[in-house]
């Protein structure tokens, strides 16, 4: 079933630019950190909307690691830690279900010190194992543990959030 269509979707990378940019209003310069690939893609839309409302510089960072299995190689960055110093991070992902690929994204960054760290999903679960906040959400939703979310960002004729 369809729960987000590609307007709906644009809207809410629209609507969630703006709140980045108003808890953000200072900074010179701000980090989207998405974690591999739909993470990644998201971060991508975000940035597309944020540089047509700031001036601030906006850096892309690629946050790798496994969430089936965090422990089994460790979680890197493509950029260096000295680019990211004192520069508010936002952590970027598709969906946020039990909160464990996003606790195990944190892990580059205790090596540094960012300004602050912030965490941007498209579609938020309120199934949460671990002690994350989301702090912008596209979609809150309460579903059944069986259920699953299917979120078709990348590479498709038309973006669209399912769920099955």
């Amino acid at each position: 079933m369809k729960i987000l269509n590609q307007r709906q979707i644009r809207q809410m990378i629209e609507r969630l630019s703006i709140q980045i940019l108003e808890n953000n209003y200072e900074a010179s310069e701000i980090i989207l950190a998405g974690i591999n690939n739909n993470g990644m893609g998201f971060a991508r839309k975000l940035h597309e909307k944020l540089a047509e409302r700031t001036d601030a510089k906006l850096t892309l960072v690629n946050i790798r690691l496994n969430p089936a299995n965090p422990l089994a190689e460790e979680v890197s960055l493509d950029r260096d830690f000295e680019s990211l110093v004192g520069k508010p991070v936002i952590i970027v992902d598709d969906v946020a279900n039990t909160g464990r690929t996003l606790f195990y994204a944190f892990k580059p960054f205790m090596e540094f010190l960012p300004a602050k760290i912030e965490v941007a999903v498209l579609v938020d679960r309120k199934h949460k194992s671990f002690p994350v906040k989301v702090d912008y959400m596209g979609l809150s939703l309460a579903t059944t543990l069986r259920e699953n979310i299917d979120v078709q960002i990348m590479d498709v004729e038309e973006e669209a959030v399912f769920l099955s």
